[in-house]
């Protein structure tokens, strides 16, 4: 078969419904004539194999997380947690996500299972459009020198290490300070992550199309303890401060590093976006009463309102 159109397939293959259809989705793209490239231990758990011959069944074994260029999406099967994985594969080679929903939110995904015809023959013929979202760059600045630097789709967030004790950091926005808050930690997220991690400890939801970054301390012992929506091209700072306990910088939950008092984290947009393929036209409003099962009845449409 031939290689020149490959995808991606990243699968949460602990589920059985998930395992189903990525198998659906390899035969779809295959028959059309699209390889498909999967992490070698999802394959053998989707398939049941160690050794895959890639010759003659068009499903390759993708080593590391450098994906070739010929590989033009990234297709997850999943919830949001397995696009967060897929994404690491997807942002450094500035290749499009399209997450199909296997999990219990899935608010990043674009389709639902039923929907695996559709997003075969849609990446098939390329019907898909790209939609560019800020993502976000933080580093870790210890005495003068960066120490560790990473990407978030969703959000930056410095916790706590111990449940105890609470962290003090103290907060600048473009350079200027703003305040020094105690408590359980900080979250600054990208539009993509208001709905995560910054909306339960209290953020606010910004919609995707907006450029920005939003900056929400988590359980802050302070009269001014404010979710914050900033310029996502200004830097974000926190210092931890001396008498802070142990605490942690995560990136999505996935990727850390531990922090001391003194170390500086600096946050600010990434300088490339990150691509999402998009099949349907809803409106993020729409999806938000989807996803969150929001209260509308008694709406009577544009047409009915005057």
């Amino acid at each position: 078969m031939s290689v020149d159109r490959q995808v991606l397939l990243v699968t949460h293959a602990g589920r059985s419904e998930a395992v189903a259809a990525a198998r659906e989705l390899t035969a779809g793209l295959n028959s059309a004539g699209v390889s498909v490239r999967m992490p070698a231990d999802e394959l053998a758990d989707v398939y049941g194999v160690v050794d895959f011959d890639n010759s003659d069944d068009g499903v390759l074994v993708q080593e590391g997380l450098d994906l070739p260029r010929s590989c033009e999406l990234v297709v997850v099967v999943g919830g949001d947690g397995t696009i967060l994985r897929a994404a690491e594969y997807a942002v450094p080679a500035g290749v499009p996500l399209l997450g199909v929903n296997l999990g219990h939110v899935g608010f990043l995904a674009e389709a639902e299972s039923d929907d695996v015809p559709y997003v075969v023959s849609s990446v098939v013929e390329r019907s898909y459009r790209v939609e560019e979202r800020t993502a976000l760059s933080a580093r870790v600045v210890r005495d003068g020198v960066e120490m560790w630097s990473t990407w978030a789709l969703n959000e930056a967030s410095i916790e706590k290490g111990s449940r105890e004790r609470i962290i003090e950091v103290l907060v600048e926005i473009g350079g200027r300070p703003l305040s020094r808050w105690g408590g359980d930690g900080l979250v600054v997220a990208t539009p993509t992550g208001s709905t995560a991690y910054a909306w339960s400890a209290g953020g606010p939801v910004v919609w995707p199309v907006v450029d920005a970054l939003v900056v929400c301390p988590i359980s802050a012992h302070s009269l001014f303890a404010r979710s914050m929506v900033v310029d996502p091209k200004t830097t974000v700072a926190a210092t931890i401060q001396e008498r802070s306990s142990e605490a942690l910088l995560w990136a999505d939950g996935r990727r850390s590093y531990d922090l001391l008092p003194g170390d500086r984290v600096e946050a600010t947009a990434l300088s490339e976006p990150i691509r999402f393929a998009r099949l349907h036209s809803a409106e993020f409003t729409d999806r938000l009463v989807a996803k969150f099962q929001l209260p509308v009845s008694g709406w009577r449409g544009r047409g009915d309102e005057q």
